[in-house]
């Protein structure tokens, strides 16, 4: 039985969200003809060429100072992680080699990809939607109720 808490349940918030990923992708790919996919950012500043490190580092340096500045005007969510710290080393390897192989990350793909019609990344966000369908049932339903 799957246990909704819906006192959390924010469609509407999530809805905004999504249309201002959207947009941002949609206007990053417009005004830069580059797309918004965070592996393929941060991996140029790995082997970084004239002229395109300046716009990297400052689309990171948004990402991380977007949580610094929402704490200067409310409180951050609550984060639960329920994991310990050698399962959140291994699945943060595991997404950094799976975003090498497959050429793009989740944003990389599953927005702006998806969004291009891309059948590439049509693949590539179904196998990754498919692996971690996956991946909870068997760590939630197999291994946790063995």
């Amino acid at each position: 039985m799957i246990d909704v808490a819906w006192d959390n349940f924010t469609p509407w918030s999530a809805l905004a969200g999504g249309i201002i990923i959207g947009l941002s992708a949609a206007a990053f790919i417009l005004l830069n003809g580059k797309i918004a996919g965070i592996s393929g950012i941060l991996g140029g500043l790995l082997a970084p060429q004239k002229q395109d490190v300046l716009w990297r580092v400052a689309f990171l340096a948004g990402m991380f100072a977007a949580p610094l500045i929402w704490m200067a005007l409310a409180d951050l969510p609550p984060i639960e992680i329920k994991a310990g710290y050698p399962a959140l080393i291994v699945a943060g390897l595991l997404v950094g080699i799976g975003t090498r192989y497959g050429s793009g990350c989740t944003s990389g793909h599953g927005v702006c990809g998806l969004s291009r019609l891309s059948a590439r990344s049509l693949f590539a966000t179904l196998t990754f939607m498919a692996a971690g369908f996956i991946t909870v049932y068997i760590i939630r339903h197999l291994i946790a109720g063995a």
